[in-house]
């Protein structure tokens, strides 16, 4: 393979750095001179500021039958960076000791990352009433950002443009996906939606609170007295979303995953397989916010966090040397890897279902593919398969009759996942993987999106 360096040690001379002037309302951009990689900020409402960063393939080639892709990457969290952990930890040309990943997506296609919504890593607010308050109105923004790039990212006129989520970000994807497809129906917007693929994704928070009692009733992680208990809380939550009481629905959800911890003997709800966390980052809960809330986005960070090795941190480089780099950074910004106050302020929303909007863009023709690590809870694979099957697609009934075709990666012999495709709905299970496929199965990751972009690269 032919791996281009990339060293963000060496601070390499950018294209153009401005000051941020509040209220401007146009884009900041700067870059390497080469193009490989473009950055900057984009005024989505006054005094909202998204960061965005992209990188440019190596292996770049592209023909009108069959263009370069273009991935554009949602975290979830609600409130976790994409530009720090999607980019360092997961996907992205470098790992967080700046050194080369045999694995990174941009061997398949260019590479977006976006610190999403305003307030999350880079993106900023200036006053915190302008934080989203719900998935919708994240979806406008980052329409609002697409339509910039559009101009300041020459190649995203000419490569169709694929939004893969995880986690939380399914439901940033799911909103985003619709608003982009009907801005593109109505001539607002020149881009090409390539498609949807949603890792893990918190698409319908019912049928995975649902899920956790039998996945782990059948792992033994509980015991029937527990579980008998676990999914009386289930159906609490069940009962409070059907009732629309959903900043309700979410404290008993979070009060189900602390029973779950405590009668578990603190089982990893991102990887059942892995060992427990312990419980030393409590301590550190800011004030005023829910204890359970942050200890699982704590988890989260520290999941992805105990894949690094070597001397470097994210908050580290992400604080150092790739604020350095970027320039355009305000001097007192200070990124973290979760911010607590944009998950509370979308906490209406974060129990919402967003089933219809994947039924809509179904119904357009755009490509939607679901894919979900065996070893997740948070977001199971019985929760993921649930919510398709209550998809009201005229394909539905076709695609669940199919059967699975089997999935290998390299040379290897051994099964790595199944998948199921008919017409534009797609669903891969990968095993041996957690809630982060990339991290854990990173070589059928990436033949999974080669083959999600179709990507002109062998």
């Amino acid at each position: 393979m032919d791996r281009r360096p990339y060293s963000l040690l060496a601070l390499l001379p950018i294209l153009l750095c401005i000051s941020l002037p509040s209220g401007s309302g146009e884009p900041v951009t700067a870059g390497i001179p080469d193009g490989s990689e473009l950055w900057g900020y984009v005024e989505v409402r006054p005094g909202a500021h998204l960061f965005w960063w992209y990188y440019k393939s190596p292996q770049r080639t592209s023909t009108p039958a069959k263009p370069w892709p273009t991935v554009l990457w949602l975290q979830g969290g609600p409130g976790a960076s994409g530009v720090g952990f999607g980019n360092f930890q997961e996907l992205g040309p470098l790992d967080v000791n700046l050194q080369p990943r045999n694995s990174t997506w941009l061997q398949k296609a260019d590479l977006i990352f976006v610190d999403n919504p305003v307030g999350v890593g880079y993106s900023y607010v200036e006053n915190d009433t302008l934080l989203v308050t719900t998935d919708w109105e994240q979806a406008a923004d980052a329409t609002t950002l697409l339509k910039a790039l559009v101009k300041e990212v020459p190649t995203l006129q000419s490569s169709p443009l694929f939004l893969v989520a995880e986690s939380y970000g399914g439901k940033y994807a799911a909103t985003l996906g619709a608003s982009v497809a009907r801005a593109v129906r109505a001539g607002e917007l020149n881009i090409t939606l390539g498609g949807l693929a949603l890792g893990d994704s918190w698409v319908s928070p019912e049928d995975f609170t649902l899920s956790y009692t039998p996945l782990l009733l059948s792992v033994s992680r509980l015991d029937d007295n527990a579980g008998d208990k676990a999914n009386k809380m289930a159906e609490t939550v069940k009962e409070q979303i059907a009732a629309g009481n959903f900043t309700d629905a979410e404290g008993s959800w979070n009060d189900l995953l602390l029973f779950i911890g405590a009668r578990s003997g603190g089982v990893d709800v991102y990887n059942f397989l892995d060992g427990s966390l312990d419980d030393s980052s409590s301590a550190n809960t800011p004030t005023g916010s829910s204890a359970s809330t942050v200890k699982a986005m704590t988890k989260y960070s520290r999941y992805l966090s105990g894949n690094e090795s070597g001397s470097n941190t994210l908050n580290g480089i992400m604080n150092g040397v790739i604020k350095e780099k970027l320039k355009i950074i305000p001097k007192d910004l200070e990124w973290e890897g979760e911010n607590q106050a944009v998950y509370d302020a979308l906490i209406n929303d974060i129990m919402k279902p967003r089933i219809d909007e994947i039924d809509e863009l179904l119904s357009y023709g755009v490509s939607v593919t679901v894919y979900n690590g065996q070893l997740d809870i948070i977001c199971s694979t019985i929760g993921a398969e649930a919510w398709v099957q209550k998809l009201k697609w005229d394909g539905i009934k076709t695609f669940l009759s199919l059967p699975r075709q089997s999935l290998y990666c390299d040379s290897s012999k051994g099964t790595k996942g199944f998948a199921r495709s008919y017409k534009n709905l797609h669903f891969y299970w990968i095993l041996g993987a957690g809630h982060f496929v990339p991290v854990d199965q990173p070589c059928i990751a990436l033949s999974m999106i080669s083959s999600i972009t179709q990507s002109p690269a062998s």
